[in-house]
């Protein structure tokens, strides 16, 4: 998940003619970089190396559902509360249990990893405890509102273990990011 300093995820006012909200495209400046060498295109690589993918609703309808492709064809779980009555396109499949939903994605990736997209299905999964890592590429600017990547959490105490750390320091301004890569216990 891309975030700003101030932990969000798009800016203010995001919806359909507005996907990242005001400024949020800010976010993803750093994905200029990425079939550069670098930081960058090493995480951009791993993340198109995935196998399966888990997106919330509203993130899936705000992305104009991938076409039915995120990445390479791999199949795509949509977490949501209601299922449409249209069939989705291409290899997404709607589920409304967020562990059914880890299950599907886990056994469709068989030994590889599953992505993760959206604040609210990364907040379902680490409620569920079905999240294992959780990967942040923290973007230097505070965007001061829109929509937080941890808003709805429990009072619960969740503990992360940094597991890696890249930075683009040497890079333009606009492309810094800092990749942060936790395990969740």
């Amino acid at each position: 998940m891309t975030v700003s300093l101030d932990g969000y995820v798009a800016g203010p006012q995001d919806g359909p003619d507005a996907p990242l909200g005001i400024d949020g495209f800010r976010l993803f400046n750093w994905l200029d970089l990425r079939d550069a060498p670098g930081p960058s295109g090493q995480v951009f690589s791993e993340a198109m190396s995935t196998r399966a993918l888990i997106a919330g609703r509203r993130t899936y309808e705000l992305a104009g559902h991938w076409q039915g492709d995120h990445h390479d064809g791999v199949p795509i779980f949509i977490l949501t509360h209601n299922v449409p009555d249209e069939p989705p396109p291409g290899s997404v499949r709607y589920v409304t249990d967020v562990r059914e939903c880890a299950n599907q994605a886990r056994a469709a990736a068989g030994d590889g990893d599953v992505m993760v997209h959206g604040a609210g299905a990364a907040q379902a999964l680490l409620r569920a405890g079905e999240l294992d890592e959780l990967e942040l590429h923290v973007v230097p600017v505070l965007l001061g509102q829109g929509r937080r990547l941890f808003d709805n959490l429990s009072a619960e105490h969740i503990e992360l273990e940094l597991v890696r750390q890249l930075t683009t320091s040497e890079v333009e301004a606009r492309h810094q990011v800092m990749h942060l890569r936790y395990r969740v216990h």
